[in-house]
């Protein structure tokens, strides 16, 4: 009776759509009977991927097994097309008309059918490029602003530009990005190692639109003099997830078979300047109180990828001058980077998405520049984009160069370095979230561990004029310093302003006389004093 019922339900909430072809994903109840096995991964997890798992201690479960291929063929048996399978969900996404769905929800294996996008899409091979091919160089780098806010000259100063690391990105077309010059060293060495259309099941990824195009420019692209991505010489997975001529449910199973695809492959990072909440059919639509983490579609996806082990970013949404205002999923994920927009002076975007989300945690993370952001056009000439979609990709550049920086840290850790380090950690709100981060704060931050004093002063004895103090942690904007000399005489007194950023920073001490000295560091409720010798 109940299946009866269920059918029912399913053919009544179908009738609007009978005898069209439409898209849905099929829920199956198990994995019972799969020829995978947690014992073989190399059977569907790449050798990078396996690798990420074995450095992170990340166990592979039942979850990871890809889905049972004799339940596709049960359910392409009813006449249905089937495509993609998310091992996360356990199902397939199918093309099929509406009046097969009771025939497909009757089989034994299926635990439940989601509508999700009207029409067929799924067959169309179709593919557009740009035909337009153009190189505009600047007399000086561009895009300078935008690298220095974070500290990613710093990183690139440093030696650290992405080699080596493998990076995933999901949008909706990288239109000219085969054609043009700043983006030719990316072919030229073989560094884009997977390309996929999910929106129409091709390999064809350089159509459709060039939003994409914008987004990778920032990471990825490169003009000696004129314009440095912040991660040139990574590796790159290209997906093209969002379909630009119409809202639905679809683009966030899309989404997550491009995250499952990209943790098959062993990537370190995802970036995605996408976001979803209102769809052309609104009963597909999101409510503030949704944004918990743990409802969106996309969200899960975005958490169950951090639980592989990739760093997530995405853009917060530019809802901050509209009714919504909050942050659009998947940004409302927790331990996922959502990234807010500011400018060159460092002031909030007046577009950019605020938290907090509906289980009051901090949104956004941290912020970039997205207002006039410099990136490589369709055609190859530079100009400006503005939207927290260009913020993103600048976070995905800072983490993926902590990751080549610091290979073994986890994910876990790799996100509490950039918004514990961040300008705004210790006061952290839901307009910018935890602040501005900066390489060299995360560097300072992660390496704080290689002392086990809570303060230390280096050299010591100190023969020039600088003594340097590190703290092993960053917990107030400033400290009180007093020295006091053998006879126990206070001879310095001062407040200093502590960041990451400063961390350990420079004290002069060149109006010390040769002898004995004892300092006291005070920062809220920690007091340490510290005996130096002045030579």
């Amino acid at each position: 009776m109940e299946r009866y019922r269920a059918i029912l339900f399913l053919l009544f909430a179908f009738s609007s759509a009978t005898a069209q072809v439409n898209r849905y994903f099929v829920y199956f109840k198990d994995k019972q009977g799969t020829p995978y096995s947690v014992s073989e991964p190399s059977q569907f997890l790449s050798e990078r991927s396996i690798a990420r798992r074995q450095n992170q201690v990340i166990s592979i479960t039942e979850e990871d097994l890809p889905v049972n291929p004799a339940y596709v063929a049960q359910v392409k048996a009813t006449g249905a097309n089937t495509f993609f399978t998310s091992r996360w969900w356990n199902g397939v996404l199918i093309e099929t008309d509406a009046s097969n769905i009771a025939n497909i929800q009757s089989l034994p294996i299926v635990k439940s059918i989601s509508y999700v996008a009207p029409g067929k899409k799924l067959s169309s091979g179709r593919q557009s490029s740009i035909k337009q091919k153009k190189n505009t160089e600047a007399s000086q780098p561009v895009n300078m602003v935008q690298l220095q806010q974070i500290g990613l000259d710093v990183m690139h100063d440093s030696g650290y530009r992405g080699e080596g690391v493998l990076i995933a990105i999901f949008d909706s077309g990288f239109q000219g990005v085969n054609v043009t010059a700043p983006f030719a060293a990316l072919f030229t060495d073989g560094r884009i190692k997977q390309t996929f259309n999910f929106v129409n099941n091709t390999s064809g990824v350089y159509q459709n639109d060039d939003h994409g195009t914008e987004v990778f420019s920032v990471m990825a692209a490169y003009t000696e003099g004129s314009y440095t991505g912040g991660v040139h010489k990574a590796d790159y997975c290209l997906y093209l997830t969002e379909d630009v001529s119409s809202e639905y449910r679809i683009e966030e199973f899309n989404w997550t078979f491009a995250a499952e695809r990209a943790d098959s492959a062993g990537v370190d990072v995802i970036n995605s300047s996408l976001g979803y909440y209102d769809f052309d059919d609104a009963s597909m639509n999101y409510e503030k109180s949704q944004l918990d983490g743990m409802t969106a579609i996309v969200t899960r996806a975005a958490r169950k990828a951090f639980e592989k082990g990739i760093v997530v970013v995405c853009s917060a949404g530019n809802e901050g001058g509209n009714s919504w205002k909050t942050v659009t999923p998947p940004a409302d994920a927790d331990a996922v980077f959502g990234v807010g927009s500011i400018t060159s002076s460092e002031a909030l975007s007046s577009f950019s998405s605020q938290g907090p989300t509906a289980d009051a945690r901090i949104k956004p993370d941290v912020v970039a520049m997205g207002s006039a952001t410099s990136v490589v056009k369709i055609n190859g000439s530079l100009g400006t984009a503005s939207g927290t979609s260009l913020a993103s990709p600048l976070i995905a550049s800072l983490a993926a160069g902590v990751r080549q920086a610091f290979p073994d840290l986890n994910v876990a850790q790799i996100y509490e370095s950039i918004i514990r380090s961040a300008d705004q950690a210790s006061k952290p709100d839901n307009l910018k979230g935890y602040g501005l981060p900066h390489f060299t704060a995360a560097k300072n931050y992660i390496e704080r561990t290689q002392t086990e004093e809570k303060v230390s002063l280096y050299p010591n004895p100190v023969s020039g004029n600088s003594l340097y103090i590190k703290l092993k942690s960053v917990e107030a904007t400033s400290l009180q310093i007093r020295i006091y000399d053998s006879q126990g005489k206070r001879v310095e007194e001062i407040n200093y302003p502590i960041s990451w950023m400063n961390n350990p920073f420079e004290y002069d001490i060149s109006k010390l006389y040769v002898g004995l000295y004892f300092m006291q560091v005070q920062m809220g409720e920690l007091i340490s004093t510290i005996k130096f010798v002045r030579l």
